[in-house]
């Protein structure tokens, strides 16, 4: 189901780096993430609400690019 925040994402599993790219254009990525929060994001059906609840504030994170 297409996100109204979320643009795409990507999951380095070795890492545990998950990287967002959101509808703004920015780009983030969230380090220690697990993979079954993974799963929860991929199997919400908000993927806004899922990152809101599950992602956003409790991971470390870093902004990679600030969007256009």
């Amino acid at each position: 189901m297409p996100s109204s925040v979320i643009r795409l994402y990507s999951y380095d599993e070795a890492a545990r780096r998950l990287r967002i790219r959101f509808v703004s254009g920015a780009v983030y990525d969230y380090e220690e993430v697990p993979p079954d929060i993974i799963e929860g994001l991929a199997s919400a059906g908000s993927k806004g609400q899922f990152f809101g609840a599950n992602i956003r504030d409790r991971f470390p994170f870093r902004r990679v690019f600030s969007g256009a």
